[in-house]
């Protein structure tokens, strides 16, 4: 029974290191509020932004209902299209390194995820069942589930890279924690290669030439 438990908590870690790795994270901060009505403004506030948001009036009206859905944790039957409107037209919204910076600036923070898709494959936002989030600071990414906020399970960290040029951040996981005590050092082999544990950029390029 015992060696049927270790199997079974071995095969539960695998699924959601993996879950924590591979998601994205689109998501809300603890202060919903707050944020609903800032990531917009802050996003129009910019003069390089401001003139295309008042011609185009679906990029704005997407910034909206992805606020909504976020906000309230029910998704609406557009929020893929949204997503993917925003993403198709980012290049006008961020057209130079300086307004990607600044983006990558404003994502500093902790943040919940709300909806997820379950994977690039599928196309519906639906709630997430667990309590699960993301934290970006200076140096570190940092992901976990849980509880609630105060009681995480399992949660990862590690540096990240961000590509300003391509909008896009990498991560490296080299920190395992269980109920907050860290566990890195017994994570076993199979299970530290197929996270990547201790792996970096340049470990991921090699095995790729």
């Amino acid at each position: 029974v015992k060696r049927n438990a270790a199997g079974f908590l071995l095969n539960l870690l695998l699924v959601v290191a993996g879950f924590l790795t591979a998601e994205a994270f689109v998501g809300v901060s603890t202060t919903a509020e707050r944020l609903t009505t800032t990531t917009l403004q802050s996003t129009r506030s910019s003069p390089k932004t401001a003139s295309f948001l008042e011609q185009d009036e679906i990029y704005a009206n997407s910034f909206d209902v992805i606020d909504r859905c976020a906000a309230s944790g029910e998704p609406s039957d557009d929020l893929y299209d949204c997503v993917r409107y925003i993403d198709r037209n980012a290049l006008k919204l961020y057209p130079d390194e300086s307004a990607k910076n600044e983006l990558w600036d404003r994502a500093h923070g902790s943040w919940k995820l709300q909806l997820a898709t379950g994977g690039g494959r599928y196309t519906t936002f639906k709630p997430v069942p667990i309590f699960a989030y993301a934290m970006i600071d200076e140096q570190c990414f940092g992901n976990g589930i849980g509880f609630n906020e105060d009681k995480i399970i399992l949660s990862l960290l590690g540096p990240h890279y961000f590509n300003a040029k391509r909008r896009q951040m990498g991560i490296g996981i080299d920190e395992m924690y269980l109920f907050s005590n860290e566990v890195t050092q017994f994570v076993p082999e199979f299970m530290s290669k197929g996270m990547g544990l201790g792996k970096t950029p340049e470990d991921y390029a090699a095995t790729k030439s």
